[in-house]
């Protein structure tokens, strides 16, 4: 693996990093870490790389290492950039045959997004965009769940997803992560619903099975002096008359990091929460709640759970194995696309269609509240 981004100082550089290489999967061969080139020489150090495998730019990167003897040339890209240098790696990447992995929200804007849909379809060449809490055994088995219909007919859905470390003006401060995310030139037209409604969205469609179709959506700013949302609303339709709410802020205060999703058919519910993310509820009509744990030796969940578990019940698994797990699953994708073999769907990841459709959904959200009225997405 090559990385793009993920030098000394970044968040999620080192959270990609532990994720992929957790399964004995994937190896760091090669990286530019930073536009920074001290900072890259550095972080390759710190990471016990050969010298001349550190890049002073990705350009460098995909260019030297393209050239190098298929059993030492890197075999897939990560990028973990912020998001207005994520669309021209990826896509020289996938230009040079290179697979490609990435962080959420895929791109700067939605044709960029388009741009990479159209280059994957042409290449057949695997792309996986970290939506991290597809990765949960529990968010699994809720859709397995869902799929087998034993709470009957979707009729609501609710996601909400609060944090409240931008409850003060931290862009105003040192801090990096906070400086680019409120950055329109950086992070793009949304703040906090492309930063984490995407992801609430994402979790929407994948644990249903069901797309959004249209949204009315009321995004806000609270902190003075701040250039995108921070906080919003959202009215979603789904497919089949499926109808729900979605709610995200990063200036909720007091609250980390606690996505949850309910989902309620006629027959039952289901619930789960990050901050509990190894219990997930079955809410059937009539019947006392049901707790469900992951662990490996926990017979009664699907397939599809355990196939993404990875100790036994009552050894918490978190954030970390969540994302290994989309790492894991992407890497058999692409030795399957190497040898010319189908993906096993029960090793699912995001892929290029998800990162597009969760920019469509900002351009959506954005446009509604400008304009006070219903979009079809």
């Amino acid at each position: 693996m090559g990385m793009v981004g993920g030098g000394i100082g970044s968040f999620i550089g080192a959270i990609h990093r532990n994720a992929a290489f957790l399964d004995n999967c994937i190896e760091l061969v090669c990286g530019s870490f930073s536009s920074d080139y001290q900072n890259s020489i550095q972080t390759g150090k710190n990471l016990f790389l050969d010298s001349s495998r550190i890049y002073k730019t990705y350009d460098e990167m995909i260019d030297k290492e393209y050239n190098l003897d298929s059993s030492k040339r890197m075999d897939i890209v990560s990028i973990v950039t912020p998001n207005h240098i994520h669309f021209d790696p990826a896509y020289k990447a996938l230009d040079n045959g290179f697979p490609v992995i990435i962080d959420k929200p895929m791109t700067y804007d939605s044709e960029q997004a388009k741009n990479l849909v159209d280059k994957v379809n042409e290449t057949g060449i695997p792309f996986a965009v970290t939506h991290t809490y597809t990765g949960y055994p529990m968010v699994k088995e809720a859709k397995s769940i869902i799929k087998s219909g034993k709470i009957g007919k979707i009729r609501k859905v609710a996601v909400e997803y609060p944090q409240g470390w931008l409850t003060t003006n931290l862009e105003s401060t040192d801090n990096k992560q906070a400086s680019w995310r409120t950055d329109p030139g950086k992070s793009g037209k949304a703040g906090s619903m492309g930063d984490i409604g995407t992801h609430a969205a994402n979790m929407v469609e994948y644990v249903t099975g069901k797309k959004i179709i249209k949204l009315l959506s009321k995004v806000n700013v609270f902190v003075e002096g701040r250039l995108l949302e921070d906080d919003g609303n959202v009215l979603i339709t789904l497919e089949d008359g499926i109808e729900g709410n979605l709610m995200t802020s990063q200036i909720a205060t007091g609250e980390e990091n606690d996505l949850k999703i309910r989902v309620w058919g006629d027959s039952g519910g289901i619930e789960w929460k990050h901050s509990s993310p190894n219990t997930l509820l079955l809410k059937l009509n009539g019947r006392p709640n049901q707790i469900y744990r992951a662990g490996v030796n926990n017979s009664y969940l699907s397939d599809f759970a355990l196939a993404n578990c990875r100790t036994p019940s009552g050894h918490p698994e978190g954030f970390i194995e969540a994302f290994a797990n989309i790492y894991r699953n992407f890497s058999y994708s692409v030795q399957n696309y190497k040898n010319n073999k189908k993906d096993d769907p029960i090793y699912d990841y995001p892929t290029v269609e998800e990162g597009y459709r969760g920019m469509r959904f900002i351009d959506a959200v954005i446009y509604s509240s400008k304009n006070s009225k219903w979009i079809k997405i």
